[in-house]
């Protein structure tokens, strides 16, 4: 505003100057009505420099500059807590793979240790102390530890989805048996189909872990 002001009283100034010439010239007189509307229409045609315009120009573009810095900081901040957030989360699911494999198997273990102790009970009975008559009572009670062990070893398969392959007669497929020899194929025995068990498989939850050796039919070569 001060600019402004000092231009116009600036501007006024040239004009009375210029009247004052004219008048002493026989022209004009300085405070006529046609010196006031040639300098009015000198001060609408001649605009006042821009001397606010630029100042509100930098101020604005100051000020786009601060919010833009704010913006990058507050993008910046986010942007590492993302990445601290994602680094532990990384690190705890790390940890849950690695006690999976540590302790997955704890139930299952948790079962065997009851089979080991029905089959440690099974080989108290052969004591050193034991006599001769005391054979057949001994022989009796070891049957009955294992027939238990056995059943008992079934109930925890069964229980963590560990199931043994019973392969006799169906037919052959290399992803389930491991064919150990041919033989040939008797009444009731299908060509290419398993005829005899040298070891059992097992799978884990419909997985096999262990493919069962086994002896497949083959049609017998006639002589001639």
């Amino acid at each position: 505003m001060a600019a402004r002001s000092l231009w116009a009283v600036q501007r006024l100034q040239r004009l009375l100057a210029s009247g004052a010439v004219s008048g002493s010239r026989g022209w004009l007189h300085p405070f006529s009505t046609a010196t006031q509307r040639t300098a009015g229409e000198d001060c609408s045609s001649e605009d006042p420099p821009d001397v606010l315009g630029p100042s509100l120009a930098e101020q604005a573009l100051r000020l786009k500059a601060v919010k833009l810095e704010k913006e990058v900081q507050d993008l910046t901040l986010r942007y590492q807590r993302a990445v601290a957030d994602c680094e532990n989360i990384r690190r705890r699911t790390q940890r849950c793979v690695e006690d999976a494999k540590i302790f997955g198997i704890q139930s299952f273990c948790k079962d065997l240790v009851e089979v080991a102790d029905i089959l440690e009970k099974t080989a108290e009975c052969f004591s050193e102390g034991a006599k001769p008559e005391d054979h057949k009572l001994t022989l009796e009670k070891v049957f009955q530890g294992l027939s238990l062990l056995e059943a008992k070893l079934k109930s925890v398969f069964t229980k963590h989805g560990l199931e043994k392959m019973t392969p006799i007669g169906d037919k052959y497929d290399p992803h389930e048996h491991e064919l150990i020899c041919h033989m040939p194929a008797g009444v009731g025995v299908q060509p290419g189909t398993v005829a005899l068990v040298r070891q059992d498989g097992y799978k884990l939850h419909g997985r096999t872990i262990r493919l069962a050796q086994v002896e497949v039919a083959v049609e017998s070569q006639r002589r001639l």
